[in-house]
């Protein structure tokens, strides 16, 4: 008989531990069932499974600590004032960008050990917290497993402390399964088919965002994530955010997705089929593309345009340019510790990733269509065809 996972036990299990049962949300069961039934279908051998358990009740006891702190300090009075937000398509520099902003002394970004375990408020913990140790472990294990991970994005060389994406908020929610939650389970990415809401999304991330700035010094939060489809939800959330919009040519962002994306699944599931894998990465890059060209938000004065060349140039003088456009200072100290980043962290320091156009001539497509099917796009944000295989 094959071994699966029973919803209702887990949510009792996670319930059974904590004494608690608000889980803030009263469709957070219903959802959790659905994504069960999708772990389920993917005939998972015994230690899958199990591993998948884990996951599962690590998570809803999270959330279930993480609304109980809501429940007992106020920690929904915080204020999120004029969040900055960087966005853009997979391998198009966001998360470098994003990187940069993070050294700035006088802004907050979310660490991986605070969205990991973000019960109690980081606020409230000393500097020997322990959940810092207890993610960097994660990490180490996450890096063993993918190692190649580490070509594409060096940045996971910083363990606990690292960059998280907006979308990791939601990993408690059950409405994405991205792999810094579910590194430990056999399968592949899972978001086509789970419930998602982008409004009660954002209203989760925000919910983040007030426990981690809860009893800290306040700071202006510097962000990143893929909201390009889903603007409205995030300027009803934040009206006073602001957004700045890398535009990279989408053959590459196509190809380099499609690699990145293979070497993560090839650590966690075993080899891949990366015809498979170009096929889908290149259909989900003309659907961003296409929100990107129709989306009426995208010309919302609170955005930002830049073109990935301009930002590969000269990354520091980028952001200036962004800290002007949100009428902040991007002060010298600042400055000084963007520059000690780039000088310091080298894009290759655990070896050169490496991907080619090819991938996608091999599944029959022909670049010189494929230019021609971006070119509007290319001529709206001013983005060059890049001249590499």
């Amino acid at each position: 008989m094959t071994a699966s996972l029973n919803a209702a036990a887990l949510l009792d299990a996670a319930q059974a531990e904590t004494r608690l049962r608000d889980y803030g949300d009263p469709t957070l069961p219903q959802r959790f069932a659905v994504a069960v039934d999708r772990l389920n279908a993917l005939g998972m051998d015994a230690d899958g499974v199990r591993e998948a358990g884990r996951v599962c009740h690590g998570l809803l006891t999270s959330r279930l600590e993480f609304i109980e702190d809501r429940n007992r300090h106020p920690v929904g009075d915080e204020v999120i004032e004029s969040p900055m937000f960087v966005t853009g398509e997979p391998r198009s520099g966001t998360t470098l960008m994003h990187a940069l902003m993070s050294v700035d002394p006088h802004a907050r970004a979310m660490r991986f050990w605070e969205v990991m375990y973000p019960s109690p408020p980081p606020g409230l913990a000393g500097p020997d917290d322990p959940r810092r140790g207890r993610a960097d472990a994660d990490w180490r294990e996450i890096n063993a497993k993918m190692p190649k991970w580490l070509h594409s994005h060096p940045y996971n060389d910083m363990l606990g402390d690292g960059l998280p994406e907006d979308e990791r908020t939601w990993a408690f929610d059950f409405r994405v399964m991205t792999p810094t939650a579910w590194w430990r389970v056999p399968m592949q990415s899972l978001v086509a088919g789970l419930p998602t809401d982008a409004a009660a999304q954002y209203r989760l991330h925000k919910g983040m965002l007030q426990q981690l700035q809860y009893r800290r010094p306040r700071k202006y939060w510097v962000l990143k994530g893929f909201h390009g489809s889903r603007l409205q939800e995030l300027f009803d959330t934040y009206p006073d955010a602001r957004l700045v919009w890398l535009h990279r040519d989408p053959v590459q962002v196509a190809a380099s997705r499609t690699m990145m994306m293979a070497d993560i699944a090839e650590g966690i599931v075993g080899p891949v089929d990366l015809h498979a894998e170009a096929k889908k990465h290149l259909e989900m890059t003309r659907a961003g593309i296409a929100n990107t060209m129709s989306n009426p938000l995208v010309d919302d004065p609170r955005i930002l345009h830049v073109r990935y060349t301009d930002f590969i140039a000269d990354p520091v003088a980028t952001v200036r340019r962004y800290y002007t456009f949100c009428g902040r200072d991007l002060t010298a100290g600042a400055e000084t510790a963007m520059r000690e980043y780039l000088a310091g962290n080298r894009g290759d320091r655990h070896g050169k990733f490496t991907y080619s156009t090819r991938l996608l001539t091999d599944i029959g497509e022909d670049l010189d269509a494929l230019h021609a099917e971006f070119r509007p796009f290319r001529e709206r944000f001013g983005v060059a065809i890049e001249n590499r295989v």
